[in-house]
């Protein structure tokens, strides 16, 4: 274990064959299942679980007590938070056997999953969208989308530094903390600085002011 290139706690249990990048840290009573696949940098909390099948990208952060099932794809940079919920089968019974049956779930490149959120099998949900803690999103979600309440509703956009972006009525928009320009166009928010796949610039990549603080000062 000391020679392997990414940390297991010693009450975590790692089911081979699996694949864990460098640099990811798995925590106290976590388990991750056979073929499950995982990239470099990650972070998983106290008692998460990922089960077999699962493909996650590059420095992924799951907090505690979250169980990511088969059929669920996560691309880099996902922010999943503390007891969301991840599902596989629309419509389960403990009677009828689905395992066959999974449907699939796309979590999108640096998307962010609030707090006690459930994200209903099935959907996508896209580039830098942003689940409200407690939302239950039962339907696709758009790049940049917020979705807030039960069930999930569109109630505006974020900037990929996690800020409220408000389009004018040219669909331009500044995230606050970035300077990074935004357009609204047919209903999609874009990037104009930054291509979606693309990584933060170095100066860019630790956060300078938090949201509150922008929020209370109008900035």
């Amino acid at each position: 274990m000391s020679n392997r290139p990414f940390f297991v706690h010693e009450t975590a249990v790692i089911d081979e064959p699996c694949s864990i990048g460098e640099g990811t840290r798995i925590w106290h009573f976590s388990h991750v299942c056979r073929d499950a696949i995982i990239g470099h940098g990650c972070s998983f909390g106290q008692n998460t679980m990922v089960a077999s099948g699962v493909v996650i990208g590059d420095r992924v952060k799951v907090q505690n007590n979250v169980s990511i099932y088969t059929g669920t794809t996560i691309e880099d940079e996902v922010f999943l938070g503390p007891s969301c919920v991840l599902t596989n089968v629309s419509n389960p019974r403990s009677q009828v056997n689905r395992q066959s049956l999974y449907e699939k779930t796309l979590i999108r490149r640096g998307a962010t999953v609030g707090a006690n959120a459930t994200i209903v099998c099935g959907i996508t949900i896209g580039r830098y969208a942003f689940i409200a803690a407690g939302t239950v999103v039962t339907a696709d979600v758009p790049d940049y989308a917020m979705v807030v309440g039960v069930p999930g509703r569109h109630k505006g956009w974020m900037s990929r530094h996690g800020h409220r972006l408000t389009p004018g009525t040219d669909g331009f928009c500044k995230c606050p903390e970035s300077g990074f320009e935004y357009r609204l166009t047919d209903g999609l928010m874009r990037c104009l600085s930054c291509g979606e796949d693309d990584p933060l610039p170095d100066q860019l990549s630790k956060g300078t002011r938090s949201y509150r603080d922008f929020r209370n000062t109008g900035s």
